[in-house]
């Protein structure tokens, strides 16, 4: 069986062929980082990264290139630049460097290419001119807006129909376009906000045309798999759409396979800073194993909306040691190769990524799983690496006995609180000895901590 996924525009699973043999071109819309990226962020990256293995791994064997953006200029972080008195850079840089340091800790392996929007203005500029000059956009007071009705397949990606889209569309006030669908492709600056000049004036750009430009200019179009989360189908993704295919050949689509994965809630609600059931990543990682937390999010499929909560992470972390206690074994015995195994694993991928039937087929075997087969499969899951990290460790004697007590102290009033399942004041604890530059690590042995940069 060949790998098959399911495509979001044709609503159907079907054979995944390359439009070139032997390669694979991917764009997956990555962060925008004006805030603390959460736990939904990194279950859209953790899947992505592993389609991205198995279409490398031997089984399917295509040379990849793998492409995520940066969204480093756009409302949002502006707005936040403004709230905490820095600069874009400096919040774009802040954000983004948390971001990559959660996924590092996931196991999440880097990008082929990682664009950030204000590295490609030329880019953008050029190709909002092609769209103006083919009549799909035009000038207006406030910038340059798209013009949805010159594109007669909008709404093709999403299922929806223009004209019902169109009931209780409204143009706001500050807004200068002719129809209530049609969205900015550049917006003229504004004080004490950066911009970039262009044939309209200065400005900067909308968010879809950023990936619109950035994936035509460093994979070509049209590319193969296409992907993000299900909340980018409308309308980012539906506008990537209208603007890259009219300048493309007749009838031709920018990506081969829409692949969208679904969301993430948190105790059964969206997460949400106002709800108060928002974490950022990083002191969640903080406190739980992230080998159980990329287990948590395999067990699930990806089109599958998920809810997250402590009992079920609980669950994965005892999946955990016992993956763990499985992989020490195999590596000490000598195991016949699970050839039985090895084909449901697989297969279970072939079917639209079925981590959760791959990941069932390891575990109803272990232990009687061969090493070769148990590296193999979990190298292809992105697991490998996170099971056998060893966390730093500092020798007490490099530093003062009396901050050795002062963490220790900590380090049980924090295991305490956790047990309580105070997990408030288990983060005000983790975040005060951070401030004093301690970082803990929780592993399957306990909490051990080391001095930032030792």
């Amino acid at each position: 069986m060949s790998l098959r996924l399911y495509n979001t525009r044709t609503r159907a699973v079907a054979p995944f062929v390359p439009l070139v043999a032997g390669e694979v071109r991917i764009y997956v819309c990555g962060l925008t980082p004006s805030a603390d990226a959460h736990l939904g962020h990194a279950r859209s990256f953790l899947f992505f990264d592993v389609l991205r293995r198995y279409l490398a791994h031997p089984r399917n064997g295509y040379r990849v290139t793998y492409v995520q953006n940066v969204t480093d200029i756009d409302d949002r972080s502006i707005d936040a630049a403004q709230r905490e008195g820095a600069s874009v850079e400096e919040i774009v840089g802040k954000y983004y460097g948390r971001f990559k340091a959660g996924m590092r800790t996931l196991g999440v392996r880097e990008p082929d290419l990682e664009p950030h929007a204000t590295q490609h203005i030329d880019a953008i500029v050029d190709m909002i001119a092609e769209l103006v000059a083919g009549d799909h956009a035009y000038a207006s007071d406030d910038g340059v807006y798209y013009a949805v009705k010159s594109f007669p397949r909008y709404g093709e990606l999403s299922h929806r129909d223009v004209d019902e889209l169109l009931v209780g569309a409204r143009i706001a006030e500050n807004e200068h376009k002719r129809d209530p669908l049609d969205f900015a492709l550049w917006k003229f600056a504004k004080p004490n906000e950066p911009a970039w000049p262009s044939p309209w004036g200065e400005g900067r750009p909308g968010w879809h045309i950023e990936c619109s430009a950035m994936s035509r200019e460093l994979l070509g179009v049209p590319f193969d798999i296409h992907g993000g989360g299900t909340d980018l189908i409308f309308p980012h993704h539906e506008n990537e759409i209208a603007q890259s295919e009219p300048l493309m050949p007749a009838h031709a689509h920018l990506a081969s396979v829409w692949v969208h994965g679904a969301m993430l809630n948190f105790d059964g609600r969206k997460m949400s800073k106002s709800l108060g059931n928002f974490e950022p990543l990083n002191d969640l990682l903080a406190r739980h194993d992230p080998l159980a937390i990329r287990l948590l999010f395999l067990q699930t499929g990806y089109r599958k909306p998920m809810n997250f909560t402590e009992d079920a992470l609980a669950a994965a972390a005892s999946g955990a040691a016992r993956l763990r206690k499985a992989y020490d074994a195999a590596r000490e015995l000598a195991v016949p190769p699970s050839t039985e195994v090895r084909e449901r694993f697989f297969a279970a991928l072939d079917d639209d990524m079925n981590t959760a039937g791959a990941l069932g087929a390891l575990f109803e075997a272990l232990p009687a799983v061969d090493a070769a087969l148990l590296e193999e499969a979990l190298d292809v899951l992105g697991v490998g690496a996170i099971l056998t990290r060893e966390a730093p460790a500092l020798a007490e004697a490099d530093v003062d006995p009396a901050l050795v007590a002062r963490v220790a102290r900590l380090i049980d009033e924090r295991n305490a609180a956790r047990k309580a399942r105070d997990f408030a004041l288990a983060d005000q604890l983790r975040k005060a000895l951070s401030d004093e530059g301690i970082v803990l690590t929780d592993g399957k042995d306990g909490t051990t901590w080391t001095v930032a940069g030792a």
